[in-house]
């Protein structure tokens, strides 16, 4: 096992890193900006370096930076997290020249699985479903208006590069397409530093459903089940949960394979997750693979007892995978908490967290790097925790998670913790029987709602 590594990263994902390392007697490197110099992983870690001011680009981004530091400090390896530099496949090639290992897949793999055009290309070769769409980028805002007039509205404008919902429009008539496309093409060259595009149709009304593969170097390829993700606003996630009740035993087996497939096709290496929409009609179609551990995989590390990051640790040093197949036990819920005010659209209050309560018992997990007294930075993104919950059924698990987040206490800045609470209480959810659009439809609803959650004692029947 590695003696030493380096964890590019900050925030809740890098103290998870750091956890799973102390478990396995291995030392930690944090970086740090100046803005994090009072954060929870720095405090953990082992060693930790500054790499620069506040901005991401000059610290979290900062590749020669990084390098220097896991360099100088004796370090093995480098894990990345989520976000910055994790699908980033020219550092993953820069830490291969210094000697380092790269948790995470190749940097081939990362070059061609992270341009979601040429991922896409792989999928119809190996026979996996993807949403019809451009064959290849598309150069401007004419060469898409043909291929939507093709394909038929509504549509959806995509980067090729980066992920978690930056540089994707939805375009629902042909005089919105040129402005979309200008605007998904500005934010993807800001965030990714790469405006390339593609069109895909869009599909109505879907479930967004995302399985968990892990595959190491001796030809090993499995997958973890499936999160169903369609809790989100303008493609950001919100709350998860597994299995899916939209999934029937036949349709997860056709995913799950589907999933094995596009990991093999790539030589992929490590965990990663392929993402999939799923119609009304059952018809499911792959849509992106993210190269990396996701935010919400602890509801996957709840229902198969398998903890992911310690994995990718062992592959990444050349052990075989520990686990074959797995199967799932129970149901799990993960409801992020945002520095966000719902009312205000989702506008982010970074703050002083004046004081920090964390809710715990049996199958009760939180995932946060705050504490009494730290200050969010207005700087990096506004997580500020994860609640994540199991138990036996999915009934059960709510209520769980209903009593998690009734314990759960942030003071100092508003959060999105009492709007998960009310997510919890809506009919649609008890039953399962929602979408991707189910928040924009039902927010005004649920803000309404306020404090006067329903509880109905009519909840089990709902919830079959």
């Amino acid at each position: 096992m590695f003696k030493r590594i380096l964890i590019a990263n900050r925030g809740e994902i890098a103290v998870r890193i750091i956890r799973a390392c102390r478990e396995l007697d291995i030392e930690t490197v944090a970086v740090y900006s100046q803005a994090d110099e009072a954060s929870l992983h720095v405090q953990l870690a082992t060693q930790a370096v500054c790499i620069g001011p506040a901005k991401a680009a000059q610290s979290y981004l900062n590749q020669t930076a990084i390098l220097s530091a896991a360099v100088e400090s004796g370090c093995e390896a480098i894990h990345p997290g989520y976000g910055f530099l994790s699908e980033n496949g020219e550092f993953a090639e820069l830490c291969e020249k210094c000697g380092l290992t790269f948790i995470g897949p190749s940097p081939a793999v990362l070059n061609q699985m992270g341009n979601k055009a040429a991922a896409r290309a792989l999928m119809q070769q190996v026979g996996v479903p993807v949403v019809p769409g451009s064959d290849g980028p598309v150069k401007d805002a004419a060469q898409a208006a043909v291929v939507a007039q093709a394909i038929g509205y509504p549509v959806l404008v995509k980067a090729s590069a980066g992920g978690g919902g930056r540089g994707m429009r939805r375009v629902y008539r042909p005089e919105e397409l040129a402005p979309a496309f200008a605007s998904a093409q500005a934010e993807a060259e800001a965030c990714f530093g790469d405006g390339e595009m593609y069109l895909e149709k869009l599909i109505l009304h879907p479930r967004h459903i995302e399985f968990q593969i892990m595959a190491d170097r001796f030809g090993h390829v499995v997958h973890l089940g499936e999160r169903d993700c369609s809790i989100q606003r303008k493609n950001q996630k919100l709350l998860e949960e597994s299995p899916s009740k939209a999934l029937t035993p036949q349709l997860r087996e056709q995913m799950g394979a589907a999933a094995v497939a596009a990991a093999k096709a790539c030589g992929y290496e490590g965990a990663g997750t392929v993402e999939f929409v799923v119609d009304p009609a059952g018809n499911f179609y792959f849509i992106e693979m993210n190269t990396r551990i996701q935010v919400e995989h602890p509801v996957t590390e709840m229902v198969t007892g398998i903890d992911l990051v310690r994995e990718q640790l062992r592959v990444a040093v050349g052990l075989p995978l520990s686990f074959t197949q797995a199967p799932l036990t129970g149901h799990a819920i993960e409801v992020r908490i945002n520095a966000e005010d719902p009312a205000a659209g989702f506008r982010p209050v970074p703050g002083k967290t004046e004081f920090v309560h964390f809710p715990g018992g049996n199958g009760v997990r939180v995932d946060s790097a705050l504490y009494s007294g730290f200050t969010l930075s207005p700087y990096y993104d506004s997580l500020a925790a994860k609640v994540i919950v199991h138990a036996p059924t999915r009934l059960a698990a709510i209520r769980k998670m209903r009593r998690a987040l009734e314990e759960l206490v942030i003071e100092g800045y508003p959060t999105t913790a009492d709007l998960g609470h009310l997510i919890l209480y809506h009919p649609d959810f008890l039953k399962g029987s929602y979408d991707t659009g189910f928040l924009d439809k039902e927010l005004d609803t649920l803000l309404r709602w306020g404090e006067e959650c329903p509880r109905s004692g009519s909840e089990e029947e709902a919830a079959r």
